[in-house]
């Protein structure tokens, strides 16, 4: 069975360590503040200049002006700071973040990554993802394996215009945990459930396969 959102930011949330700055990207990547394991202490940082998010508010908590970049109301922990825009890029762009998450429409075999433009449709645009992809030596991708109708997002050579080149190394989508390296995804773990054969089946681009692949732990 596929992995729901939540379940990918659950198993996204086992890369953190202890003592990271993590900048979570729009959608998926913002429910990994929900799953930060108790005993480590990380920073979550959001571009338009939170650092030190939390998780999500109850409805007791809720600050409509406490927001994170993909405008959703936060939380902020104790410690947590609120700076400007020009502070939250130069972090980024200094390379002091040292875990990127985002989403992505397509990755492919080279590490490149498209997230920002479908000619034709309404997007929300780049935002701070250039920046990011920039400045971020390790970047986790989360998204669904195959679009709606079943065409593969993980592909020899992204079709949509890219948000960064040769960028990504690491891959979760809701088939799979892969890496990306020498021009392959090499498959990692695979969701309850699934088959590698439904992997290979919505993988277009080239897939190395080790001789044993486990099937991930997710709680709850």
């Amino acid at each position: 069975m596929a992995l729901t959102r939540e379940q990918m930011a659950q198993r996204v949330a086992r890369e953190l360590e202890d003592g990271f700055y993590v900048n979570l990207g729009i959608g998926i990547p913002t429910l990994v503040a929900n799953y930060v394991p108790d005993d480590i202490e990380v920073m979550l940082q959001s571009e338009n200049g939170v650092l030190g998010m939390g998780r999500y508010p109850t409805e007791d908590e809720l600050d409509p002006d406490m927001i994170n970049a993909g405008k959703e109301t936060v939380t902020v922990r104790t410690g947590g700071s609120i700076i400007d825009s020009a502070e939250s890029f130069a972090m980024i762009r200094g390379g002091h973040v040292d875990l990127t998450v985002l989403g992505a429409f397509e990755v492919d075999v080279n590490g490149n990554i498209a997230s920002w433009m479908i000619p034709g449709k309404l997007v929300k645009g780049m935002g701070g993802a250039m920046d990011l992809v920039a400045g971020a030596d390790n970047i986790i991708v989360t998204m669904t394996h195959a679009s709606k109708s079943g065409e593969s997002k993980l592909l020899s050579e992204c079709t949509l215009p890219l948000t960064g080149a040769g960028c990504i190394k690491r891959v979760l989508t809701d088939l799979a945990y892969l890496e990306v390296t020498k021009g392959a995804f090499v498959l990692k773990e695979r969701a309850p459930g699934v088959s590698v054969d439904e992997i290979v089946e919505k993988t277009a681009g080239k897939l190395v396969i080790p001789e044993h692949v486990p099937e991930m732990h997710i709680s709850g």
